[in-house]
C-alpha cells in the first residue's frame, strides 16, 4: 500500500519483511552517528515494532522509502508524534542508507511528508527535531521550508544531546 508518491519515490508502511533492509541503516555506525551508536539486532527489531505500533495507534509513522525505478529500499521517512517541551508535535523524520545520501531523496521524501501533515492530517505546524551536530539533516529541514525555532535537550544513550527545533507553520507553507 503506497502512502505517498514523489517523482522518484514511493513511501509505504514498513512490514516485518523490511527488517533486513532497515538493519542496513540502523546498524551502520556512520548513518547512526546522531544516535551515538549502531543498533543491535534487538534494537532494530524494537524500532520496527515501534513503527508498526505507531501505524495502528496514530495512523502514520516512519515509512519505507522505495526508489521507483528499481523497487529498492533506500531508507525511511515519515511523521511521528514526538515530545517537544510541554507538548506532542508532528515531526517529519528521515534516515537513509549512506549509499543514497546526497541525491536529494531525503528532501524529496520530507517535503511529501510535510505536505501530507498539512493536507491529510490537518496540522497547523510541522517539526523536525535534529541533533545540533547533524548539519546534513538541518539542511534538509531548511530545504523543506522550515525555520529553526529553538533548542531542546534530549537525554539518550547516557548522553545529553542538544537538538534544534525546526518547524514550518501552515501560514508559511506554499503548496
Amino acid at each position: 500500500m503506497i502512502i505517498l508518491e514523489t517523482p522518484r519515490l514511493f513511501l509505504r508502511p514498513m512490514t516485518q519483511d523490511d527488517l533486513p533492509a532497515l538493519k542496513r541503516t540502523l546498524q551502520d555506525p556512520v548513518a547512526m552517528k546522531a544516535y551515538e551508536h549502531a543498533f543491535s539486532d534487538d534494537e532494530a527489531q524494537a524500532w520496527l515494532d515501534k513503527m508498526l505500533a505507531r501505524y495502528q495507534a496514530d495512523g502514520f509513522g516512519l515509512w519505507a522509502v522505495i526508489l521507483k525505478e528499481s523497487g529498492q529500499w533506500i531508507g525511511q521517512c515519515g511523521i511521528t508524534m514526538q515530545p517537544c517541551e510541554d507538548r506532542m508535535v508532528h515531526e517529519v523524520g528521515y534516515l537513509f542508507e549512506r549509499a543514497h545520501w546526497h541525491h536529494g531523496y531525503a528532501t524529496e521524501a520530507a517535503m511529501a511528508c510535510r505536505d501530507y501533515a498539512f493536507e491529510a492530517l490537518g496540522v497547523d505546524e510541522v517539526f523536525s527535531i535534529i541533533r545540533d551536530s547533524n548539519l546534513p539533516s538541518q539542511h534538509v529541514a531548511e530545504r523543506n521550508g522550515m525555520t529553526r525555532r529553538g533548542v531542546l535537550d534530549k537525554f539518550y544513550y547516557n548522553v545529553h544531546m542538544p537538538h534544534y527545533l525546526y518547524s514550518i507553520r501552515r501560514e508559511e507553507w506554499q503548496k
